[in-house]
């Protein structure tokens, strides 16, 4: 508390130090310009003597605007305003003349009429420059924010009927990408994330769950969001069906995996009723969207990712807010990759380029965005928003999870969480803040870095085909970059690796310090007799290489000096696997079933003491794979919904208690029965199934969304979106009944 109240005065007495220093600045332009005003004694002085009478003039005139003024202005208020206006000039030049006789030695002069001309100039340049840093603060930013949502909500509340009872209380879901459990224990442990530690400290739990084999993204928040990971290998994978490589963050990749996973589970997501989603790789059910990465593809009005953009901007002072902090943020970047070059720091990445402006877009553009969408949907009353930060993840890919550039993202993360928490406080319902994570990052000198070659490089070694003299690199798969084509409405990752030309050459794909070996002209999986027979050296070049930590190859996990186990004998990958942690081996056991696993799965090397592992990717601080934080990110909720109970182990089973608490805060709903003919157990998701808690009306949502799914399926088309209705146990009606048919405003636009 005590150093946010130092921050709070030391922005002010920053904001009155640039004031002045404008104000001095507009004063000697003036003096220069106007022929009857003056900063200097007749017989001359110098520059240094002139500024300091400007500034001495300046400050003069800025206290006696602050002290005088209000008391002038009180006590005319009843000459009538036309007056008032006229008398404003001719006041404001009296206080200048004033602020110049103040000056020593009588070297500040100015003619009556040219005093209500510097004095005009001179308030409006300060009032601009007040505003504009103003737009920085937080606390004013919340302010203009709930004023204009209050309006909204008046003028779309007129007419309406009053509401009857307590409103349900609501959820928001805060995701933190790619911050770790052991990151956000330090964090709030070292006071770099205030408002996050005083929430565990009043009530709060946290707890660590465990991601996937894919720590990554895309399959933690599908999985969080629809209920579903399954067959999401890696953050990207070759497909041989269709001869394209999926990726997580291309948009039509995730409009497709999105569409899966409402075809698997038979419901269209955890945002399905009166929820939003904002900033996030899916939508989750919504209908409120902004910034969705699923369907910024679209065209037309029938896409509102994008809108969240446009309502953001079209306020002139969030425009303002966002530039400048975008600006400073690109600067800090540079200086920050320069000072890290001057000092030699190991490991590093490549830092130049676009990668300031994407930075500051992660960091800075979508931040402002997404809090500003979540503020608006808080006080619009919205039943469950979800909305992703993904600046940290993008910072610590470049910078590495720990260090001066990650502490000062947490910290200004941590402003947002406190920001929306004060905006709870006025929101029409009371609302649950969780805040949660999708996977760790991992620490580690790049694989080429550290070994001078790409996977890619060593693999064409393995087969016996030509290698590049010049190592090439792998592009970064981080989220960041895709989201500001798809603002730009360009396409991501169109090139040579997204459509894999024909040919027998392996396919190569990174996923931080996992990697997949895919071979074009092998119809289905390749065995393992096959790989041998027709590359046999391959596999013992990638299994023996000190990089390499473990492969999946046909059901059995290969490591180095010949170590081998059979997935389908018990003990044997667990023995092999247990360097990488517990449930390692049960993660590679579920992606072996996957029907788009590669034919080769490479798991970098892992050290359990340092926690380092070598990505594939140019990142120094890595997920997708298997070792240390990278797979283990934390959910934190209120006191008021319940624990989540044994260790969570996948985004699975996240969404299973997500779901419960949606349930807890809803209460009883109306219940709809299955439609004739269709059985109500068919739409089960997985997820619900295994925990036992699906209720009637999952399971009857689940059987509408699975069949018109596979009617959609067939035409082509992408399958309709189904309005889930709750079902209590006891048959009993009570709680909300959203209007069907009637979709609600998307705050946002």
């Amino acid at each position: 508390m005590r150093r946010r109240r130092w921050r709070t005065t030391g922005n002010a007495l920053v904001r009155v130090l640039l004031v002045w220093a404008v104000s001095t600045l507009t004063m000697l332009a003036l003096a220069g310009i106007l022929p009857d005003f003056r900063l200097q004694s007749d017989d001359g002085d110098s520059i240094t003597q002139i500024g300091l009478t400007a500034a001495w003039g300046a400050g003069a005139f800025g206290l006696l605007s602050a002290l005088v003024w209000p008391v002038v202005v009180r006590a005319l208020l009843l000459v009538p305003a036309l007056v008032l206006g006229l008398l404003v000039f001719f006041l404001n030049g009296s206080l200048l003349l004033i602020a110049l006789r103040l000056i020593p030695d009588g070297r500040g002069e100015a003619a009556p009429e040219t005093a209500v001309v510097v004095a005009a100039v001179m308030s409006a340049v300060a009032s601009a420059t007040s505003t504009a840093l103003a737009v920085r603060d937080d606390e004013a930013y919340r302010r203009r924010l709930y004023r204009l949502a209050d309006r909204r909500r008046r003028r779309q509340g007129r007419g309406a009927a009053p509401p009857t009872g307590a409103p349900a209380p609501g959820l928001v879901v805060i995701q933190l990408d790619g911050v770790g459990y052991e990151v956000l224990r330090e964090a709030c442990n070292g006071a770099l994330m205030p408002t996050a530690a005083g929430w565990l400290e009043h009530g709060h739990s946290v707890t660590p769950w465990c991601t996937d084999w894919s720590s990554q993204t895309g399959a933690s928040q599908l999985g969080i969001l629809h209920g579903s990971t399954f067959d999401v290998p890696a953050f990207r994978w070759y497909e041989k069906e269709t001869g394209e490589v999926v990726v997580c963050n291309r948009p039509t990749s995730a409009a497709e995996l999105q569409r899966r996973a409402v075809e698997r589970t038979g419901y269209s997501g955890l945002l399905a009723l009166d929820g939003a989603s904002r900033g996030n790789l899916f939508s989750g059910g919504a209908d409120q969207l902004a910034l969705v990465l699923s369907v910024s593809a679209r065209r037309g009005r029938a896409n509102r990712s994008r809108a969240g953009y446009f309502a953001y901007f079209s306020d002139p002072a969030n425009a303002v807010r966002t530039a400048l902090s975008f600006v400073s943020d690109a600067v800090r970047e540079i200086v920050q990759s320069l000072r890290a070059r001057i000092r030699g720091d190991r490991p590093r990445v490549s830092r130049g380029g676009l990668y300031p402006l994407i930075r500051a877009f992660a960091t800075v553009v979508e931040r402002d965005v997404v809090v500003a969408a979540v503020i608006g949907d808080m006080l619009a009353g919205r039943a469950v928003v979800y909305a992703d930060l993904v600046g940290y993840d993008e910072v610590a890919h470049h910078s590495g999870p720990r260090g001066r550039d990650t502490d000062q993202v947490l910290e200004r993360l941590d402003r947002s969480l406190a920001l929306i928490a004060r905006v709870a406080e006025h929101a029409p319902r009371p609302y649950r803040i969780v805040l949660l994570s999708d996977h760790g990052q991992s620490p580690g000198e790049t694989f080429l870095a550290r070994y001078g070659l790409t996977l890619k490089d060593l693999v064409r070694a393995g087969c016996g085909l030509p290698v590049s003299r010049k190592a090439g690199r792998t592009r970064s798969g981080a989220e960041a970059r895709a989201a500001v084509l798809a603002a730009l409405h360009r396409p991501v990752e169109e090139d040579e690796e997204a459509h894999p030309g024909p040919g027998s050459d392996p396919v190569v794909l990174a996923s931080g310090n996992l990697a997949l070996i895919s071979f074009p002209d092998v119809p289905g999986r390749a065995s393992r007799a096959r790989i041998d027979r027709t590359h046999p050296a391959l596999l013992a070049t990638l299994a023996n290489h000190p990089g390499v930590g473990f492969l999946l190859v046909d059901g059995v996990v290969l490591g180095p000096d010949g170590a081998q186990a059979r997935l389908d004998v018990p003990g044997e990958a667990e023995e092999l696997l247990a360097a990488f942690g517990p449930g390692a081996a049960e993660a590679v056991r579920r992606t072996d079933t996957f029907p788009h696993v590669a034919d080769i799965m490479v798991n970098s090397a892992y050290d359990p003491d340092t926690g380092v592992v070598h990505a594939f990717e140019e990142q120094i601080g890595s997920h997708g794979g298997l070792g240390g934080e990278q797979g283990r990110p934390f959910l934190m909720w209120p006191a008021e919904l319940s624990d989540p109970g044994a260790e969570l182990i996948g985004a699975e089973a996240v969404h299973g208690v997500l779901r419960r608490w949606l349930r807890e805060a809803d209460g009883p709903q109306v219940p709809v029965a299955p439609p004739a003919g269709r059985s109500a157990a068919a739409g089960r998701s997985a997820a619900e199934a295994s925990a036992g808690e699906a209720s009637g009306w999952e399971a009857a949502e689940g059987a509408q969304a699975a069949e018109a799914a596979e009617a959609a399926a067939q035409a082509g088309e992408r399958p309709p979106r189904a309005v889930p209705q709750i079902s209590p146990p006891d048959g009993q009606i009570g709680g909300i009944l959203p209007s069907e048919g009637s979709p609600a405003r998307d705050e946002t636009r």
